[in-house]
Protein backbone atom coordinates (compact mmCIF):
# COMPACT_ATOMS: atom_id res chain seq x y z
CA UNK A 1 0.00 0.00 0.00
CA UNK A 2 1.27 3.44 -0.93
CA UNK A 3 0.06 6.70 0.56
CA UNK A 4 0.13 10.10 -1.08
CA UNK A 5 0.04 12.85 1.56
CA UNK A 6 -2.26 15.75 0.83
CA UNK A 7 -3.72 18.69 2.71
CA UNK A 8 -7.42 18.77 3.50
CA UNK A 9 -7.79 21.74 1.15
CA UNK A 10 -5.93 19.90 -1.59
CA UNK A 11 -8.14 16.85 -1.10
CA UNK A 12 -11.27 18.96 -1.46
CA UNK A 13 -9.99 20.57 -4.68
CA UNK A 14 -8.90 17.24 -6.15
CA UNK A 15 -12.26 15.62 -5.44
CA UNK A 16 -14.13 18.66 -6.74
CA UNK A 17 -12.16 18.52 -10.00
CA UNK A 18 -12.97 14.84 -10.40
CA UNK A 19 -16.68 15.28 -9.70
CA UNK A 20 -16.94 18.35 -11.93
CA UNK A 21 -15.72 16.30 -14.90
CA UNK A 22 -18.44 13.67 -14.46
CA UNK A 23 -21.33 13.89 -16.94
CA UNK A 24 -24.96 14.32 -15.99
CA UNK A 25 -26.31 14.01 -12.47
CA UNK A 26 -23.59 12.69 -10.17
CA UNK A 27 -24.11 10.86 -6.86
CA UNK A 28 -21.17 11.21 -4.50
CA UNK A 29 -20.82 9.27 -1.24
CA UNK A 30 -18.48 10.29 1.58
CA UNK A 31 -18.34 7.14 3.70
CA UNK A 32 -16.65 6.90 7.07
CA UNK A 33 -17.09 6.45 10.80
CA UNK A 34 -18.08 9.61 12.71
CA UNK A 35 -14.48 9.86 13.95
CA UNK A 36 -13.42 10.34 10.31
CA UNK A 37 -15.85 13.29 9.97
CA UNK A 38 -17.26 12.49 6.52
CA UNK A 39 -19.79 15.30 6.95
CA UNK A 40 -16.97 17.86 7.14
CA UNK A 41 -15.53 16.74 3.81
CA UNK A 42 -19.00 16.64 2.27
CA UNK A 43 -19.74 20.17 3.44
CA UNK A 44 -16.36 21.40 2.19
CA UNK A 45 -17.08 20.10 -1.32
CA UNK A 46 -20.21 22.19 -1.82
CA UNK A 47 -18.59 25.56 -2.48
CA UNK A 48 -15.82 24.34 -4.83
CA UNK A 49 -18.34 22.33 -6.86
CA UNK A 50 -20.58 25.36 -7.26
CA UNK A 51 -17.59 27.41 -8.34
CA UNK A 52 -17.05 24.78 -11.03
CA UNK A 53 -20.57 25.29 -12.31
CA UNK A 54 -22.29 22.33 -10.66
CA UNK A 55 -25.39 22.75 -8.54
CA UNK A 56 -25.18 20.74 -5.31
CA UNK A 57 -27.74 19.11 -3.04
CA UNK A 58 -26.42 17.94 0.35
CA UNK A 59 -27.97 14.89 1.96
CA UNK A 60 -26.95 12.99 5.07
CA UNK A 61 -27.66 9.29 5.42
CA UNK A 62 -28.30 9.94 9.11
CA UNK A 63 -31.62 11.47 8.02
CA UNK A 64 -32.63 8.09 6.57
CA UNK A 65 -32.49 5.91 9.67
CA UNK A 66 -35.26 3.49 10.54
CA UNK A 67 -37.66 4.29 13.40
CA UNK A 68 -36.41 3.63 16.94
CA UNK A 69 -38.72 0.63 17.32
CA UNK A 70 -36.73 -1.11 14.59
CA UNK A 71 -33.27 0.25 15.37
CA UNK A 72 -33.46 -0.63 19.05
CA UNK A 73 -35.30 -3.93 18.80
CA UNK A 74 -32.22 -5.68 20.23
CA UNK A 75 -31.15 -2.84 22.51
CA UNK A 76 -29.66 0.59 22.01
CA UNK A 77 -26.04 -0.58 21.89
CA UNK A 78 -26.17 -3.70 19.72
CA UNK A 79 -23.35 -3.45 17.14
CA UNK A 80 -24.91 -6.05 14.82
CA UNK A 81 -28.19 -4.14 14.68
CA UNK A 82 -26.24 -0.93 14.07
CA UNK A 83 -24.44 -2.62 11.18
CA UNK A 84 -27.45 -4.34 9.63
CA UNK A 85 -30.65 -2.55 10.62
CA UNK A 86 -30.22 1.12 11.38
CA UNK A 87 -29.99 2.54 7.85
CA UNK A 88 -33.14 2.55 5.73
CA UNK A 89 -31.28 1.72 2.56
CA UNK A 90 -34.49 1.00 0.69
CA UNK A 91 -35.67 4.55 1.30
CA UNK A 92 -32.31 5.96 0.25
CA UNK A 93 -32.42 4.01 -3.00
CA UNK A 94 -36.06 4.84 -3.68
CA UNK A 95 -36.23 8.48 -2.58
CA UNK A 96 -32.71 9.77 -3.28
CA UNK A 97 -30.47 7.69 -5.50
CA UNK A 98 -32.94 6.06 -7.88
CA UNK A 99 -34.45 9.32 -9.19
CA UNK A 100 -30.95 10.44 -10.17
CA UNK A 101 -30.38 7.51 -12.52
CA UNK A 102 -30.12 8.47 -16.21
CA UNK A 103 -33.63 9.27 -17.34
CA UNK A 104 -34.86 9.68 -13.76
CA UNK A 105 -37.09 12.49 -12.56
CA UNK A 106 -34.36 14.17 -10.50
CA UNK A 107 -36.89 14.77 -7.69
CA UNK A 108 -35.45 13.60 -4.37
CA UNK A 109 -36.40 13.67 -0.72
CA UNK A 110 -33.57 15.42 1.17
CA UNK A 111 -34.58 14.07 4.59
CA UNK A 112 -36.95 11.33 5.72
CA UNK A 113 -36.69 10.66 9.46
CA UNK A 114 -35.63 12.74 12.45
CA UNK A 115 -34.02 10.19 14.75
CA UNK A 116 -33.97 12.65 17.68
CA UNK A 117 -37.75 13.10 17.68
CA UNK A 118 -38.43 9.71 16.05
CA UNK A 119 -40.77 11.31 13.59
CA UNK A 120 -40.95 11.80 9.83
CA UNK A 121 -39.44 15.11 8.77
CA UNK A 122 -42.17 15.73 6.15
CA UNK A 123 -39.59 17.51 4.03
CA UNK A 124 -40.69 18.62 0.56
CA UNK A 125 -39.11 17.10 -2.51
CA UNK A 126 -36.35 19.03 -4.25
CA UNK A 127 -35.16 18.71 -7.83
CA UNK A 128 -31.55 18.01 -8.71
CA UNK A 129 -30.90 19.68 -12.11
CA UNK A 130 -29.62 17.63 -15.07
CA UNK A 131 -25.97 18.41 -14.27
CA UNK A 132 -26.40 18.65 -10.51
CA UNK A 133 -24.45 16.78 -7.86
CA UNK A 134 -25.76 14.91 -4.86
CA UNK A 135 -23.22 14.92 -2.02
CA UNK A 136 -24.07 12.42 0.71
CA UNK A 137 -22.21 11.66 3.91
CA UNK A 138 -22.82 8.59 6.03
CA UNK A 139 -21.49 5.53 7.81
CA UNK A 140 -21.41 1.93 6.59
CA UNK A 141 -22.74 2.99 3.17
CA UNK A 142 -20.79 0.70 0.87
CA UNK A 143 -21.56 -2.89 -0.04
CA UNK A 144 -25.33 -2.36 0.16
CA UNK A 145 -25.96 -2.08 -3.56
CA UNK A 146 -26.61 1.66 -3.33
CA UNK A 147 -25.86 3.24 -6.73
CA UNK A 148 -23.16 5.88 -6.25
CA UNK A 149 -21.21 7.38 -9.13
CA UNK A 150 -18.23 8.22 -6.91
CA UNK A 151 -17.60 6.65 -3.50
CA UNK A 152 -14.96 8.07 -1.17
CA UNK A 153 -14.07 6.04 1.92
CA UNK A 154 -12.40 7.80 4.82
CA UNK A 155 -10.32 5.09 6.41
CA UNK A 156 -9.11 4.95 9.99
CA UNK A 157 -6.82 2.19 11.19
CA UNK A 158 -8.34 0.24 14.11
CA UNK A 159 -6.10 1.94 16.66
CA UNK A 160 -6.92 5.43 15.42
CA UNK A 161 -10.63 4.62 15.24
CA UNK A 162 -10.59 3.39 18.84
CA UNK A 163 -8.69 6.45 20.06
CA UNK A 164 -10.96 8.92 18.31
CA UNK A 165 -14.30 7.28 19.14
CA UNK A 166 -15.92 8.75 22.28
CA UNK A 167 -16.59 6.43 25.19
CA UNK A 168 -20.34 6.47 24.73
CA UNK A 169 -19.90 5.27 21.11
CA UNK A 170 -17.28 2.60 21.64
CA UNK A 171 -19.98 -0.05 21.42
CA UNK A 172 -20.03 0.65 17.65
CA UNK A 173 -16.41 -0.44 17.17
CA UNK A 174 -17.27 -4.12 16.49
CA UNK A 175 -19.60 -2.96 13.71
CA UNK A 176 -16.79 -1.08 11.99
CA UNK A 177 -14.48 -4.08 12.40
CA UNK A 178 -17.14 -6.23 10.78
CA UNK A 179 -17.53 -3.68 7.99
CA UNK A 180 -13.82 -3.88 7.24
CA UNK A 181 -13.79 -7.69 7.32
CA UNK A 182 -17.04 -8.54 5.56
CA UNK A 183 -17.59 -5.61 3.20
CA UNK A 184 -14.08 -4.36 2.50
CA UNK A 185 -14.94 -0.70 1.88
CA UNK A 186 -11.39 0.07 0.76
CA UNK A 187 -11.86 -2.34 -2.13
CA UNK A 188 -15.25 -0.94 -3.09
CA UNK A 189 -14.51 2.78 -2.91
CA UNK A 190 -13.27 4.77 -5.89
CA UNK A 191 -11.10 6.90 -3.60
CA UNK A 192 -9.69 5.87 -0.21
CA UNK A 193 -8.28 8.48 2.14
CA UNK A 194 -6.45 7.57 5.31
CA UNK A 195 -7.41 10.02 8.04
CA UNK A 196 -5.69 8.72 11.16
CA UNK A 197 -4.48 12.28 11.65
CA UNK A 198 -7.20 14.63 10.37
CA UNK A 199 -4.60 17.36 9.90
CA UNK A 200 -2.58 15.17 7.51
CA UNK A 201 -4.81 13.02 5.27
CA UNK A 202 -3.27 10.74 2.68
CA UNK A 203 -4.78 9.21 -0.44
CA UNK A 204 -4.27 5.46 -0.76
CA UNK A 205 -2.58 4.69 -4.07
CA UNK A 206 -2.72 1.15 -5.43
Amino acid sequence: MQLRPITFEGLVEELADRVARAPGRTRVALDGAPAARPEALADALVGPLRLRGREVVRVSASDFLRPASLRFEYGRTNPDAFYEDWLDQGALAREVLGPLEPGGSGKILPTLWNSATDRATRAPYVTVPPHGVLVMDGVLLLGRGLPFDLAVHLWLTPGALARRTPGDRRWTLPAYARYEEETGPRDLADVVVRVDDPRHPAIVVG
